[in-house]
C-alpha cells in the first residue's frame, strides 16, 4: 500500500476511531486519536483547574504539556505529563466539556499544527471532525461516517459498560445530540463533510462491514 493520508470524519460514536485503528494496522500505517488530543487539554484543564473559557490558559497547557501515544499489546495509550490517561480522558467529566475546548481557535490552531507534523511522511490514518477539511486538506481519501443517534448511543453505552463507566443511557443520547449540535455549529472548523469526501452511513453495519466498505472506496482510487 502507497503511504497515503486517509482521514475519516464524523460525529461524536460514529465508529471512527474503532474503523481507523483498523485500517492502520491492516495497512501497517500511523493511527493519529486527534479526538483524543483535544479530549487529554480537558483533562488537564480540569486538573489543573483551569476554566474552559480561558482560551490563553488552554493554549499554555497545550504547551507545557505535550500529548504523546504509545503503541502496546492492549492497545494505544495516551500519555500527558509522562502520566497515561487513555481511561481518563473517557470520564463522564470530560465528555461533557471537550466540545467548548475544542472551540477555541487557538487551541484547534495549536493541535493541527501538531497533527500535520505526524502526516508529513504519509501513512497515516487519521479521526476527527475537521481531517478532510482543515487538518488534511490534502489527504488522497477521505470518509465522512454517519449513524443515528439512537445507534450511537447505543454504541457509547457498551463501550461505557465494558470499561465500567456508569453512565444513563438516555444522558448518553442527550449527550451526542448535544455533542453534534455544538460540533456542527461552532465558528471554528464545525464539523461538516469535505466535498471530496465519501459519506459512509454504519447505521445497522458491523465494524468488519464498515471497514470493507471504506477499503472499497481507497482501492476504488487506485491505492
Amino acid at each position: 500500500m502507497e503511504k497515503i493520508s486517509i482521514a475519516i470524519d464524523g460525529p461524536a460514536s460514529s465508529g471512527k476511531s474503532t474503523v481507523a485503528k483498523i485500517l492502520a494496522s491492516d495497512f501497517n500505517f500511523i493511527y493519529v486519536d486527534t479526538g483524543a488530543m483535544y479530549r487529554a487539554i480537558t483533562f488537564l484543564a480540569i486538573k489543573h483547574q483551569v476554566a474552559f473559557s480561558n482560551e490563553k490558559a488552554l493554549v499554555d497547557l497545550t504547551r507545557k504539556y505535550p500529548i504523546t501515544f504509545k503503541q502496546t499489546a492492549r492497545g494505544q495509550l495516551v500519555f500527558a505529563d509522562g502520566e497515561e490517561i487513555t481511561q481518563a480522558i473517557r470520564q463522564p467529566d470530560v465528555t461533557a466539556a471537550v466540545s467548548e475546548v475544542s472551540a477555541h481557535g487557538e487551541v484547534r490552531a495549536e493541535l493541527v499544527e501538531a497533527q500535520r507534523q505526524l502526516a508529513e511522511a504519509g501513512g497515516v490514518v487519521m479521526d476527527g471532525r475537521d481531517i478532510g477539511t482543515t487538518v488534511l486538506p490534502k489527504a488522497q481519501v477521505k470518509i465522512f461516517l454517519v449513524a443515528s443517534v439512537e445507534e450511537r448511543a447505543q454504541r457509547r453505552y457498551k463501550e461505557n459498560q465494558e470499561k465500567g463507566i456508569e453512565m444513563d443511557f438516555e444522558a448518553i443520547k442527550e449527550a451526542i445530540a448535544k455533542r453534534d449540535y455544538l460540533d456542527s455549529h461552532r465558528e471554528v472548523s464545525p464539523l461538516v463533510q469535505a466535498t471530496d469526501a465519501e459519506l459512509v452511513d454504519t447505521t445497522g453495519m458491523s465494524i468488519e462491514q464498515v471497514v470493507t466498505k471504506i477499503k472499497e472506496v481507497i482501492y476504488s482510487k487506485g491505492f
